[in-house]
C-alpha cells in the first residue's frame, strides 16, 4: 500500500492520513485497514474508485494527535489470506516541552552546608529539541544552565527549586523540589544580650523547619555541659538572670542524622552589687594604707573611692592625686594606696559603682595609727644581741612629743627620746613592747610588738623524793629556764634513765616518766638498793647547755 500525507504533525490540530492500493477485487477477499492508532479519537474512512478516470481502493485515517503520540508507529496493511503487506509511519508530532521535572543530586541523605548539589533540569518529551532553559529558586531567576550546580551549599540555598524548558512551540514548567539545607543555627530574641529580669528566647532552626517532613529532636547544651533534649526547640527564660549567661548550643537531629549549631553568647546585663570594700593598715614600718574596692556588674562599672565625701581616686578619669597616694585601676576593682599614713587619714571611706542600669555603694572605717614600733635588729635576737625599739610618730606635730614605753602593759619609762635601748639583751628583758606618742594634739599607743631573746639553759633545778608510805616510791625532777625549749637527759652513771625528746622508752616496769616544757619526771616504783647513786640532768638547746647533779639514797 502508499501512504500519503505528512508524518510531521502539529499537537492539537486535525490531520488526515490517506492509505491506498492502485487494484480492487469486488469479489475477493482482499482488506486494507490501519494499526496502530487510538479508536477514541481517530476516525476511519475508505472509498473505491472504478471508472475510467482510475481504480484504486482507500482507507483514510483522521486524528488529532497528542504529544505522546510523538515517534508512534501507524501500519496501513493489505492482507489476502496468509498474505500481507504493509506501509510503516512514523509520526512526528509537534509540541513544546512536556513532562518536565527536576532531578536532585543526591536524593537522599542529609544536605549541610559545604556540601555539593546538582539539580537537573529532565524532559519527558519535546519536539523540536529543548533549545533552552531557566531556573527559578523562590521565584527568583539563578540559572540558564540544564544542570543546576550548587558547591558548597549555604543555608540560603535552602528553597524550592523548578526549572522551565522552551523551545519554538512553548515552554514546559517542572514542579517545584524543595532542597532542604539541614543546618542547625541558634537566634535570640529579643537580643543575644539582654536586661537582667527580660523574657529571654534561645531559638535553634533549620532551614523550612515548620515544613520538614518528619519529627526533629533537639538537644541544648550549656558551655558543653547538657541542659535538656525533646521535641521544643527553643529555651524560654521568663525572667533572666546573670546566672544564665554563657556559651549556648544545639543539636538537631532527624532519621538521617544530626547536624550542631555554632554556639551562641548570651550576655545578661545588670547593676553593680554592693562592692566588697577592704581596709588594710601595714603595722611595721612604712605606714601604708591600703583601700581595695571591688565589684560584680556587666558592663564594668566605673568605681570611685572617697574618704569623708572628698573623692580620692577613680577607676575612669583621673582627679588630681596626691603626692602620698597612688592608684591602680582594673575590671571592676580600683586600689588606692596612701603612704606615710597617720591620723590625719583616718576616717569614712566609701566606694561607690556604677554603670548604665544603676550604681551601688559601701562604707567602711579607718582608723589609723599614729605610732608603730620599729624592732632593730630583729624581733627575735640570741642573748646578748644590742637592740634598739624604736617609736615612729606621724611627723605632723612641730612640738618634741613625749614617749612612753611599757613591756607585757606595764610601764617601763617616759622620755622625749623615741628609742628603748638594751646594749646587751637579756632573757629577762623579752615581753611584748608598746610605745605611747603624746603631744598637744593628743596621744596614740602603738599595736603591741613581741620581742623574742633567745638564750642557753640557766642551771637545772633537780631535786629528788623518797616516799615509803604504801611502798617504796622515789622521784626525781629535773626543771630549767631557757628559750628555745630544752633538751633534758637524766643519767645515772653511763646509763640514761630517761629524756624529754629523742631517746628509747624506759625498759623497767618500775620506772615511769613524765615530761613537759623544759621539765623532766621519773618515777621509780618499789626502789631498791641498786637504784642509789648519783643522778645527772643535762639540759641543752640551740643557744648552750648545763647541768646539775643529785645523789638519790633509798
Amino acid at each position: 500500500p502508499r501512504v500519503t500525507g505528512s508524518e510531521e504533525q502539529t499537537e492539537g490540530q486535525r490531520s488526515t492520513l490517506e492509505c491506498s492500493t492502485p487494484y480492487v477485487c469486488p469479489w475477493g477477499d482482499i482488506a486494507l485497514h490501519w494499526e496502530g492508532y487510538d479508536p477514541q479519537v481517530s476516525e476511519v474512512s475508505g472509498r473505491v474508485q472504478l471508472d475510467t478516470s482510475g481504480v484504486s481502493r482507500q482507507v483514510n485515517l483522521t486524528s488529532s494527535f497528542s504529544w505522546k503520540d510523538h515517534s508512534r508507529k501507524l501500519l496501513c496493511e493489505v492482507s489476502h489470506g496468509s498474505r500481507r503487506a504493509s506501509t510503516e509511519v512514523v509520526l512526528r508530532v509537534q509540541h513544546a516541552p512536556k513532562d518536565t521535572r527536576v532531578s536532585l543530586s543526591p536524593s537522599s541523605g542529609n544536605i549541610g552546608v559545604g556540601d555539593t548539589v546538582t539539580l537537573s533540569c529532565r524532559v519527558g518529551s519535546s519536539h523540536p529539541p529543548v533549545a533552552g532553559y531557566h531556573w527559578y529558586k523562590d521565584g527568583v531567576a539563578v540559572g540558564t544552565e540544564r544542570v543546576l550546580a550548587l558547591r558548597g551549599v549555604r543555608r540560603q540555598d535552602h528553597g524550592r527549586y523548578r526549572c522551565e524548558a522552551q523551545n519554538a512551540l512553548g515552554t514546559g514548567v517542572s514542579p517545584a523540589v524543595t532542597l532542604r539545607v539541614f543546618s542547625a543555627e541558634i537566634s535570640a530574641s529579643p537580643a543575644a544580650e539582654v536586661l537582667e529580669g527580660t523574657a529571654t528566647t534561645l531559638s535553634c532552626d533549620v532551614p523550612g523547619r515548620e515544613g520538614h517532613p518528619e519529627e526533629l529532636t533537639y538537644t541544648w547544651y550549656r558551655n558543653s555541659a547538657w541542659l535538656r533534649e525533646g521535641p521544643a526547640h527553643s529555651l524560654l527564660f521568663p525572667a533572666v538572670t546573670a546566672g544564665d549567661a554563657g556559651y549556648y548550643s544545639c543539636q538537631v537531629t532527624n532519621s538521617q542524622g544530626s547536624d550542631t549549631a555554632p554556639a551562641i553568647s548570651l550576655s545578661v546585663t545588670y547593676p553593680p552589687r554592693i562592692p566588697i570594700l577592704t581596709l588594710f593598715q601595714e603595722t611595721q614600718g612604712g605606714r601604708l594604707v591600703i583601700v581595695r574596692c571591688t565589684v560584680d556588674s556587666h558592663p564594668p562599672a566605673a568605681l570611685a573611692i572617697d574618704r569623708d565625701g572628698t573623692v580620692l581616686a577613680t577607676s575612669g578619669a583621673q582627679v588630681a592625686l596626691r603626692q602620698r597616694l597612688g592608684v591602680t585601676a582594673s575590671r571592676n576593682s580600683l586600689r588606692l594606696e596612701i603612704r606615710d599614713a597617720g591620723r590625719r587619714d583616718s576616717g569614712k571611706y566609701g566606694c561607690t559603682a556604677s554603670n548604665v542600669h544603676g550604681n551601688a555603694s559601701a562604707t567602711k572605717v579607718l582608723v589609723t595609727r599614729a605610732a608603730e614600733l620599729l624592732v632593730q635588729p630583729s624581733a627575735e635576737v640570741p642573748e646578748g644581741t644590742a637592740v634598739t625599739l624604736t617609736c615612729v610618730g606621724t611627723g605632723d606635730t612641730e612640738e618634741k612629743p613625749l614617749y612612753s614605753w611599757y613591756r607585757n602593759g606595764r610601764r617601763l619609762q617616759e622620755s622625749s627620746f623615741p628609742t628603748l635601748e638594751f646594749p646587751s639583751i637579756r632573757g629577762d628583758d623579752a615581753g611584748a613592747f608598746q610605745c605611747q606618742v603624746r603631744s598637744r594634739n593628743g596621744s596614740d599607743t602603738s599595736e603591741a610588738v613581741p620581742l623574742r631573746v633567745l638564750y642557753p639553759p640557766r642551771q637545772p633545778v633537780l631535786s629528788s623524793f623518797l616516799q615509803s608510805r604504801g611502798g617504796r616510791l622515789g622521784i626525781i625532777q629535773c626543771s630549767v629556764e631557757s628559750d628555745p625549749e630544752s633538751n633534758l637527759t637524766l643519767r645515772r652513771g653511763d646509763d640514761v634513765i630517761a629524756c624529754t625528746r629523742g631517746c628509747p622508752q624506759a625498759t623497767s616496769p618500775r620506772v615511769r616518766v613524765t615530761s613537759s616544757y623544759n621539765s623532766l619526771k621519773v618515777e621509780i616504783q618499789d626502789v631498791v638498793v641498786e637504784d642509789e647513786g648519783i643522778y645527772v640532768c643535762q639540759a641543752g638547746n640551740s643557744q648552750g647547755s648545763a647541768s646539775a647533779t643529785v645523789d638519790f639514797q633509798a
